[in-house]
């Protein structure tokens, strides 16, 4: 082994063992991962009190400067970014917010998309108690007659959700008390309607078959009860 190679083993020693005495060590004075939402009780030192210009980390994702105030949401931005302002959807979506400031568009899209699973779903299953809660009587009464028919049948379905792939407000309306949003729902499903023997006699339990609907969901904005109930229901022509 020549001098060289034995001089490069002493160098990369010695410099592997000053890199982890300083890395490889804690002092007990480390910080924790930075929290931008927490309190800012402990005191700060001079040159942080003497530093007029505070940036502040804000629930848009950007920053707020001391002394510039956060611009001003309108009532209607969020209903802005579903429907185009001057439609005609648009314009009963803010009615329906004039009546219901609690409304958010966004936030009925999520909750009309969880509902849509758990009544398909619910239908399937033959769940009435379920379908009272979240459907109209008129809807309800029909889900209610199909599913008795069936049972008469002695069919079952069997059936799967697989997901929404899109849901869209395509009209709302402000009458009196009611609001009525229409939901245009786009959904991948396995559905089969089978015999006790398993024969199928409608669908295919192996499928995955695209579905279109247009539901219309309806609230009465004056009532304390801020669940919306599906009050009319159409399937769109592929």
């Amino acid at each position: 082994m020549s001098f060289g190679t034995i001089f490069f083993i002493i160098v990369a020693a010695i410099v592997l063992f000053q890199l982890r005495s300083v890395l490889g060590k804690r002092t007990g004075s480390e910080r924790p991962p930075f929290d931008p939402y927490s309190r800012r009780d402990a005191p700060r030192d001079d040159a942080a009190r003497n530093d007029n210009v505070v940036t502040l980390p804000n629930r848009r994702g950007g920053t707020e400067i001391e002394g510039e105030a956060a611009p001003a949401a309108t009532p209607y931005e969020a209903i802005d970014k579903v429907a185009k302002p001057g439609t005609p959807v648009n314009a009963e979506l803010r009615r329906i917010r004039d009546a219901d400031p609690s409304f958010d568009p966004k936030e009925f899209l999520d909750g009309a998309k969880v509902a849509y699973e758990m009544i398909v779903t619910g239908f399937a299953d033959g769940d009435r108690k379920l379908l009272k809660n979240l459907l109209s009587p008129d809807v309800y009464q029909g889900f209610e007659q199909a599913i008795s028919e069936r049972e008469q049948r002695e069919e079952r379905m069997q059936f799967s959700f697989v997901g929404i792939d899109d849901a869209t407000i395509v009209s709302a309306e402000q009458k009196d008390r009611e609001a009525m949003v229409t939901v245009r729902i786009v959904a991948q499903i396995i559905s089969a309607v089978v015999k006790p023997d398993d024969t199928v006699v409608d669908g295919d339990p192996e499928t995955v078959v695209e579905v279109k609907d247009v539901w219309t969901f309806a609230r009465d904005t004056r009532s304390r009860d801020p669940n919306w109930k599906l009050a009319g229901t159409e399937s769109e022509d592929a």
